[in-house]
């Protein structure tokens, strides 16, 4: 089943998540939308690209009623798919928009971080780092990814709160850039991407580099044993006891 919705139109390619009502990782998401990138990335007439979701969600994150019957093992190489997944996204040598259509809650909040330009919904919608309410943990790469974004203090914020934040409230922390209504929400989003489109691309993924290749050389080093440590919460019995409790609407 395609989990990712593919759309190019004048140089501009659109992925929107399709997986169930609240579009939630899991690794056949994680490998499909890997692909579409890589495809992206050597498809010279695509010049941006655009991430959204279906419905009223970005993405709920991991999808944990289906992760709970996962041994450790294989878990672990979903959790390695996925923070390779955002290591990449976050160099991505072309403009990466995210049109947050809805609530982006723990790992889909991460894949907006990783994004150019974050465009939010204004109303309902949510955007969280909540694992700390729940028992869990993040990863090296996803903490210095956030504070890359929006400096240390606010991500201590961010993290210990594990709060939901409105469009305006993450526009404030600098967890977006602008918060648009509904109706405008793809509008700002292509115009947004058709900008950074305009620029000499070559320039445009080197100076992309010159900013970010510090930051994820920098978590590399760690990411490993973060990844070791998030399994041992993760399969803790407090935190083995929040998850069984986790529910996803389908």
């Amino acid at each position: 089943m395609d989990f990712i919705i593919k759309k190019k139109e004048k140089g501009i390619a659109t992925l929107t998540f399709n997986r169930g009502k609240v579009n939630a990782i899991n690794e056949a998401f994680v490998d499909q939308l890997d692909q579409a990138l890589k495809t992206l990335e050597r498809d010279g007439d695509v010049r941006a690209i655009i991430l959204t979701g279906q419905g009223k969600f970005f993405s709920f994150g991991f999808d944990i009623p289906e992760f709970l019957s996962y041994p450790r093992d294989d878990f672990k190489r979903f959790v390695r798919k996925f923070t390779a997944l955002y290591a990449d996204m976050f160099l991505y040598p072309k403009p990466l928009i995210a049109a947050i259509n809805g609530h982006a809650i723990a790992g889909g909040c991460m894949l907006t971080n990783c994004c150019d330009f974050r465009i939010m919904v204004s109303g309902k919608a949510k955007i969280s780092l909540n694992e700390l309410g729940f028992g869990s943990t993040v990863f090296a790469g996803s903490v210095d990814i956030l504070q890359y974004r929006i400096g240390g203090g606010k991500a201590q914020e961010v993290l210990f709160s594990a709060a939901m934040f409105s469009a305006e409230q993450a526009a404030g922390l600098g967890l977006v850039e602008q918060v648009v209504s509904e109706a405008k929400l793809y509008e700002v989003a292509e115009s947004k991407a058709r900008e950074y489109a305009g620029k000499d691309m070559a320039a445009f993924a080197c100076i992309k580099r010159l900013l970010r290749k510090p930051v994820v050389n920098s978590f590399k080093e760690r990411e490993a044993e973060s990844i070791e440590e998030f399994l041992d919460i993760w399969y803790s019995e407090n935190t083995w006891r929040n998850l069984q409790g986790i529910k996803i609407r389908e």
